[in-house]
């Protein structure tokens, strides 16, 4: 069960990380709009989540790392 929560969360960073690209490459084309009050908070809340979803992307990965190896390391003992 700890194996299939690592694989899980491993998925889960890589596609967090898809979802950062894709947002970062929106937020370059909607600056390319005209500026309104909509388009500025879109570049803002954009910008919140073009940092926090890789931020948490890495906590994801490296949970799901440490639970591989943990696996791994309690295959090796017994």
């Amino acid at each position: 069960m700890n194996k299939f929560l690592a694989i899980g969360q491993i998925l889960a960073a890589i596609l967090l990380c898809i979802a950062a690209l894709a947002m970062l490459i929106n937020l370059i084309y909607i600056s390319t709009r005209p500026e309104t009050i909509s388009v500025v908070n879109v570049m803002i809340g954009g910008g919140v989540m073009v940092v926090c979803l890789p931020a948490l992307a890495r906590i994801l990965f490296r949970k799901g790392m440490a639970g591989l190896r943990e696996e791994k390391a309690s295959q090796d003992r017994g």
